[in-house]
């Protein structure tokens, strides 16, 4: 998790996001252009896995925006009615993809090919709650390879750690999102894309915290990701447009 944020004007409006670390640089470029628009507005961040980040706002954490990478840690948070259900949206897609390190001399190019020997060690988030962890464990199960892999697997706390131990070359794979790839490119090899049909569709839910001290804010900003501009930003980052909002 870190906390980061531009300094505030006296008496300055400010509002803080938990946002799912997959989408860092989108948040982040677009709460650049929503601060330009809102003058004396300071947007601060909070990053982390959705799991991490939702037990944070159980906990009561003053949060205004939860921005997640799963249905399922939302779904929790409105059955506890901890979010504005009619502020609730999805913004974007994704899609799983394998990676390895850039040096690897290893052919992996389908889900079967992990099981070489010589593949030692693969990261994945953790299941219980990183979302990319989630869908990698259904995708590997649904391929039958979840527990002939699993004494190789490691879990990392995010999908970003996962991304530094294949760009390190600490593991042979890993899994993460397409958008990681966009986002930091030059730092690990696309192996191969396990079939979206062996996972649930991975799409990005966005709402207001209910006890949000500045929901105004948070719906504005809503509103810009689910725009024409929003949607360009989040297309460059290697998102994929809604099927449809929810």
């Amino acid at each position: 998790m870190a906390m980061v944020g531009a300094a505030a004007p006296a008496a300055a409006k400010e509002a803080t996001f938990s946002v799912a670390v997959s989408v860092k640089e989108a948040a982040e470029e677009l709460g650049r252009r929503f601060m330009q628009a809102h003058p004396g507005v300071t947007l601060r961040y909070n990053f982390g896995s959705s799991g991490e980040l939702q037990k944070q706002i159980e906990a009561g954490a003053p949060i205004d925006l939860f921005i997640s990478a799963a249905q399922r840690q939302m779904d929790e948070l409105e059955r506890r009615g901890l979010v504005v259900s009619g502020t609730r949206r999805v913004f974007a897609r994704n899609v799983l993809v394998a990676v390895k390190p850039l040096d690897s001399p290893l052919d992996l190019a389908r889900p079967r090919d992990l099981l070489d020997p010589r593949v030692k060690r693969i990261v994945v988030g953790n299941p219980k709650t990183v979302p990319v962890g989630q869908y990698s464990e259904e995708a590997l199960r649904a391929l039958g390879l979840w527990d002939r892999l699993k004494p190789r697997l490691v879990f990392a706390e995010n999908v970003r750690q996962a991304l530094e131990y294949v760009a390190r070359g600490e593991v042979d794979a890993g899994f993460v999102y397409a958008s990681d790839l966009a986002a930091r490119p030059g730092r690990v090899k696309e192996a191969f894309r396990p079939g979206e049909d062996t996972y649930q569709a991975i799409t990005y839910p966005v709402a207001v915290v209910k006890d949000a001290r500045q929901p105004a804010l948070a719906e504005a900003f809503i509103k810009l990701l689910l725009s024409a501009e929003g949607q360009a930003v989040l297309a460059r980052l290697g998102f994929q447009p809604p099927v449809a909002a929810r």
